[in-house]
């Protein structure tokens, strides 16, 4: 046999021995992955316990359930299904809490795991990439953004220094009202526009250490654009967007929603870098008092590749959104509340007058009016500055209420559903201030309105000031009623932070005693 014929017939014959050993080899793997897969098969291995969950459809999961107002259809949801909720949001796991007491567990025994947030489209593109205050993971970031928020605006030390912007806004208000009247007699007011402004100069002048809205200024166009800014990021939050859950919508831009807020982002974004480089160019003077924003300067100045200008901007941004939209609107519930219960409203007055007399009432006053704590309390039960709280995200597995949460869900606890449940507040529906005055902490315990734990709402002690010393102003030195015999419309609008449907419009006269302890 020719020497290239032998050699042919050696390589065929190693050919053949290798296609051999490869066919044996992977009917070896075949055999045991079979094995592998008929043993989990056979094995009985129980599921885990989820929370019950309503019918779902396709892709969508259960978003066709979220019909206006959702606090209400999550409620009538878990009624029906139980106090912790199994959904999905499109492709995000979704777990709805409507108990204080399993709420309490969340913020207890499973704070740190929950203490993360869910990432969203707006947080990422307007929060500087989960930069922000609320929108940061729970690391070291966050704590320290915490830390600043603590010490150096909202401790005892720090309100108290701001104590004089909070009496001078409030004196703009009452100043402004009175200006509407008109022949001693009642005037038609609408006060959603003054009540924002004057949160919105309060968190300012604290921040940037001036006012930026007030017919006396020059640049109020932009002011009031930026606070219709404010308001539409407020919007924008939440659990509103659903590109967030079905991400082919954010490749079609559906109803045009990445477009407004990249919009909205770039404005945002250059009012804030305006209020740094303002206070960049500042001369420095021992004298002048520095403001939030200025100390924020200093720690960049030590600190360059942390405290970028992109940081400062995010807390700003945060504590602006916060403290402006939420605080006003507590003010505007509790005014229509007393306009449909004008012997709540005659109380109050009686017991401010009561105690100040010949005087404009102060804060160091608060603790003395008890039922107008009560108001502000029961106005917050009914109408929490955020029906859901701020979203958390489960970090890690846990038990939630006996059923076992997975990782990566987002979890909402429904602060609404729970202020309102009968078995806890009896008669839940009404506005009764009158439930908080026996002082009992299991009240406390039930009331959610600034959250739990970790990431409760650092703001919440100036929250209680600028609403309290508001109130009691606006009730001490002008006489309130309805333009009609009905009661004023309670119907709630979306967004995070529930406001009223209808801007309050009332009537308002100032009392015999207004001049004398105004000016």
């Amino acid at each position: 046999m020719p020497k290239n014929q032998l050699q042919s017939g050696e390589n065929q014959t190693k050919m053949e021995n290798h296609s051999l050993l490869f066919l044996f080899t992977t009917s070896l793997i075949i055999i045991a992955l079979t094995h592998k897969l008929l043993r989990r098969l056979i094995k009985r291995t129980p599921k885990k316990n989820h929370p019950p969950s309503p019918p779902s459809l396709p892709v969508i999961g259960h978003l066709h359930h979220l019909k206006q107002p959702i606090p209400e259809t999550l409620l009538a949801l878990s009624r029906a299904y139980g106090p912790v909720l199994s959904l999905r949001f499109g492709a995000r796991p979704v777990v709805v809490v409507s108990s204080a007491s399993i709420a309490e567990e969340c913020f207890t025994q499973n704070d740190i795991v929950l203490a993360n947030r869910p990432q969203s489209i707006v947080n990422k593109h307007i929060g500087y990439n989960y930069t922000t205050l609320m929108a940061a993971p729970y690391s070291d970031h966050w704590r320290n953004l915490r830390r600043i928020c603590a010490v150096e605006i909202f401790s005892s030390r720090c309100l108290n220094m701001s104590l004089g912007i909070r009496k001078d806004e409030v004196k703009r208000l009452l100043r402004k009202l009175l200006l509407c009247q008109s022949g001693g007699g009642f005037a038609r007011v609408e006060p959603r526009a003054a009540l924002t402004e004057l949160t919105f100069n309060v968190i300012m002048r604290m921040l940037a250490g001036k006012r930026y809205c007030g017919e006396d200024l020059s640049d109020v166009e932009e002011v009031v654009k930026f606070r219709d800014i404010i308001r539409e990021l407020v919007r924008f939050s939440g659990i509103s967007y659903a590109g967030d859950y079905l991400p082919p919508l954010r490749w079609i831009d559906y109803d045009g929603f990445l477009k407004r807020m990249f919009k909205i982002g770039k404005k945002t974004d250059g009012f804030l870098q305006g209020l740094i480089d303002e206070h960049r160019k500042k001369k420095e003077s021992e004298e002048e008092k520095k403001s939030m924003i200025d100390h924020l300067l200093v720690e960049q100045a030590s600190q360059p590749e942390y405290y970028t200008d992109e940081i400062i901007k995010g807390f700003v941004l945060i504590l602006l959104i916060a403290g402006t939209d939420a605080q006003s609107i507590t003010i505007e519930w509790a005014l229509n509340n007393l306009l449909n219960h004008p012997n709540i409203l005659e109380k109050a007055k009686t017991e401010i007058d009561t105690h100040c007399q010949d005087r404009l009432v102060d804060e160091s006053d608060l603790l003395k009016l008890p039922y107008i704590k009560n108001i502000i309390s029961e106005t917050l039960r009914l109408h929490p500055p955020a029906p859901f709280l701020i979203p958390h995200y489960s970090s890690d597995e846990c038990i939630v209420g006996g059923y076992g949460v997975p990782r990566g869900a987002m979890v909402l606890i429904n602060a609404w559903a729970i202020h309102r449940d009968p078995e806890q507040w009896p008669d839940p529906m009404a506005f009764k201030p009158e439930r908080f005055e026996s002082g009992d902490g299991q009240m406390n315990r039930l009331m959610l309105p600034f959250g739990m734990g970790r990431r409760a709402c650092p703001g919440a002690p100036l929250a209680h000031k600028v609403v309290g010393l508001t109130l009691a102003s606006l009730i001490q030195c002008f006489e309130w009623k309805r333009i009609g015999e009905e009661e004023v419309d309670m119907g709630e609008a979306e967004g995070l932070t529930m406001p009223k449907e209808k801007p309050l419009e009332a009537l308002c006269k100032a009392r015999e005693m207004t001049n004398r302890v105004l000016f």
